[in-house]
């Protein structure tokens, strides 16, 4: 039997945390390969990215490519997300499964740049992010070879993990006593562990990182307007901002009225479930937006429509499929949505909760003359018994062939028969 050809240069996506410091040296020392740090700047903050290419370099990496990818991350990715209205399991904005395929995609890029013949990342392997991560391999290179060292290598914990890195006089920032996980980006950042494993602990007050709690929030409301072009953000209270600003500033403002918390035991791709608090401030507000704009311009059908496609969207997004065929197919459909989706919306943010509280739109399908209820000459009121006869006509129908049990059942408990057999009885 032949054996499997080792790589020779491997691509890894690049955290500066834990396990990819231990990843750059196991897999020098396992492979005797060259490795190539991936670093994706995706808003998680100056702070995670002060240093990060010297400590990829000093932990073994021939190579550290930091990549600005903030922007596309907004346009391409989480603002076609807030378009669509996804969702998942009714609470979960996806913070963290939005930013997988961009992240995978850059450090495809950089591996096909850079002659890699090897993939590879730090996912364990009882989360959802090595199925985004190798899913977007397989879209985008599946000629690449994936290594996924949480599976075959011998490091089984934090502190073994430490031990590690301390026998090869690596240093590194994390300790044995962290308390929580957590993933940031511009979008959102979750918290996972410490505490929170009990889902019978409530979240601690130390776990909040971007907002304050909603009873320290103003005891005053705070009023933000948004402006959309075809569903994208253009101007906040009136100015117009590139996307990242525009995010960044939601942000603080969702943040201090402490608006975008969610707790929330979720279920896993992986079939286990999971328990996470998510701090989603600025990307709360935008949706709430979106979704108020939404009940002036789309007509009834078309907005249970983008409804229902919405709950598919968010597993294609939450499964990690986002580089698909279907995905594809489905953003046809809210892009085409989206071509009305132009205004001001005004969202009150107050004590945690944002919520639209103004709309206005040149595309705008509500009509004062037929919604009032004073007087007007463009409704009959007499036009309704017509409608409503032949709207209920199926239900009319079943019950006087004695198929509807609650009709029969009030039939028999309070009329006699004379009084209450349908004339479509009598007859049969």
């Amino acid at each position: 039997m032949s054996q499997v050809k080792k790589p020779t240069r491997v691509c890894v996506a690049y955290s500066g945390g834990l396990d990819t410091s231990c990843i750059i040296p196991w897999l020098v020392e396992t492979y005797g390969c060259e490795v190539i740090a991936c670093v994706a700047d995706v808003g998680q903050g100056a702070r995670e990215l002060e240093g990060i290419e010297e400590k990829a370099k000093r932990t073994g990496a021939s190579e550290c490519h930091i990549i600005d990818l903030k922007k596309d991350f907004l346009t391409e990715f989480a603002f076609p997300m807030a378009i669509s209205g996804a969702i998942y399991e009714g609470r979960y904005l996806m913070g963290t499964s939005i930013a997988r395929p961009i992240i995978a995609r850059a450090q495809v890029e950089v591996a096909l740049r850079t002659g890699c013949d090897s993939l590879c990342h730090g996912c364990t392997g009882k989360g959802n992010d090595q199925v985004r991560f190798e899913s977007t391999y397989a879209s985008l290179a599946p000629h690449l070879r994936v290594i996924s060292p949480w599976r075959i290598w011998d490091l089984k914990s934090r502190e073994q993990m430490l031990g590690y890195l301390k026998d090869r006089n690596i240093p590194c920032a994390a300790s044995a006593e962290k308390i929580y996980s957590r993933d940031a980006n511009i979008w959102h950042i979750s918290h996972e562990g410490g505490e929170l494993e009990d889902p019978w602990n409530a979240p601690p007050e130390d776990v909040w990182m971007l907002s304050v709690s909603p009873k320290d929030a103003p005891n005053t409301h705070e009023d933000v307007s948004l402006t959309f072009a075809k569903g994208f953000p253009t101007h906040l209270n009136g100015k117009a901002l590139d996307p990242v600003a525009l995010l960044t500033e939601l942000n603080v403002i969702g943040g201090r009225n402490g608006v975008g918390r969610i707790d929330l035991c979720e279920n896993r791709l992986v079939g286990m479930k999971s328990r996470g608090v998510y701090e989603t401030p600025g990307g709360t507000i935008l949706m709430e937006a979106l979704r108020g704009l939404e009940q002036l311009v789309l007509d009834r059908e078309t907005l249970h429509f983008r409804e229902r496609l919405a709950l598919d969207f968010a597993k294609i997004i939450y499964n990690g499929t986002w580089f698909s065929t279907t995905r594809e197919a489905m953003w046809a459909s809210f892009a085409a949505i989206a071509q009305v989706l132009d205004g001001e919306v005004v969202v009150r943010c107050y004590k945690g909760r944002a919520e639209a509280c103004k709309r206005r739109s040149p595309n705008s399908l509500f009509h004062h003359g037929f919604a009032t209820f004073g007087e007007d000459e463009v409704y009959d009121h007499k036009h309704s018994e017509g409608f409503i006869r032949l709207f209920s006509l199926p239900l009319r129908i079943r019950a006087l062939l004695g198929l509807n049990p609650d009709a029969t059942k009030i039939a028999a408990n309070n009329c006699s028969d004379k009084q209450c057999t349908p004339p479509t009885q009598k007859a049969h």
